[in-house]
This record gives structure tokens, sequence and C-alpha cells, in this order.
């Protein structure tokens, strides 16, 4: 089986040794990679371990968990890296992650920042917005907004976990769209 987040290697040979804990991811690509995996799972428990410690305050496993099972995961694709290599400290990835929610196609496209203690890659933050598919949004003049995804569910607080199965809290993840 190919690995979920993307690469053309097999999941044994790609994400699953990290998820597993036989090995560490060396760059922040390969962590944030390795994460969307997590999420496919609905492997939370990898997902906390691998948030920087000031990040895991807010992070509520079961409720990531369930958001993550309802999910149905499409694909990742990594548009742009900025340093976090295996010598780098800090890193930036830009990536976008499509899913089906509710029968909804969904486009969570975030920029994350991460950050590298005693050798161990660590997801620090992310700026994130969410799109329905199908938008034509990358054909979106620099002054348009993208349209945020709009639930007929219950209101989410700022403090209660996203419901796109970040694992962050609303107001740090889609709120902030």
């Amino acid at each position: 089986m190919n690995c979920p987040c993307g690469n053309e290697k097999e999941f044994s040979q790609c994400c699953e040794p990290f998820l597993k804990g036989q090995t560490i991811p060396d760059t922040a690509e390969k962590l944030m990679r390795s994460r969307y995996t997590a999420f496919t799972l609905a492997d939370m428990d990898y997902v906390k371990k691998t948030l920087a410690p000031e990040a895991r305050k807010g992070f509520d496993v079961a409720s990531s968990k369930e958001a993550a099972k309802q999910a149905k995961w499409k694909g990742l694709k990594i548009l742009s890296t900025k340093d976090g290599g295996p010598d780098d400290e800090e890193g930036v990835v830009e990536f976008t992650a499509t899913y089906e929610h509710a029968g909804e196609g969904v486009e969570h496209h975030e920029v994350s920042e991460f950050r590298k203690e005693n050798g161990e890659w660590f997801f620090v933050d992310g700026d994130a917005h969410t799109h329905r598919e199908g938008e034509g949004h990358q054909h979106h003049h620099a002054h348009e907004r993208p349209v945020t995804v709009v639930r007929e569910a219950p209101k989410v607080g700022r403090n209660d976990p996203c419901s796109c199965g970040s694992g962050r809290k609303f107001k740090k993840c889609c709120a902030a769209a």
C-alpha cells in the first residue's frame, strides 16, 4: 500500500516507522507528512506526541480522534518548504490536505511552523484556511478572501477543539481563517 502522505513509497518504508516510534523524521516535511498520515489513521497519540510542548495544552485527543474518523481523507499536497532540513532548527511547510466531511469536499490549506528540540522535530503552530472543493479559489485575486466552510452544526466555542480535526483550538485554527 502506498503511504497515505502522498509519497510514492510503501507505507512500511515511509511514515509507518515514525508512527510506530521506530525512528524520527529528520526534516519538517517528513514530520508534516507523518502527522497527516496519523490523521488518516486517527492516531491522535502520535499527533499529540509531535506537538511542541506549548501546543499540547489545548489538544483534546478524544474529540480530535472522532473528527479524524469522520473525515474521508483524500490526499496531501506539499506546496512549499522553507528550511526544515536535517541541519536546521526551524522550518515552515505549506500544504493542502483534502478530505470529505459530511459528504462535502474540503481543502485545508495551512502554513505550518516546526521547531527542532534535541534533534526531534515538533509542530509549533499553523495559519490555516479551509475551503470547499471546486470553488476555483486558486484563481482568486490577492484582494479576495477565501470562503470558509460553514457547517450546519452546533456553534463551536473558541476554546473547543476545531471541527476540522487539526487537534488545535477552534480560535487558533479555522476561526482564524
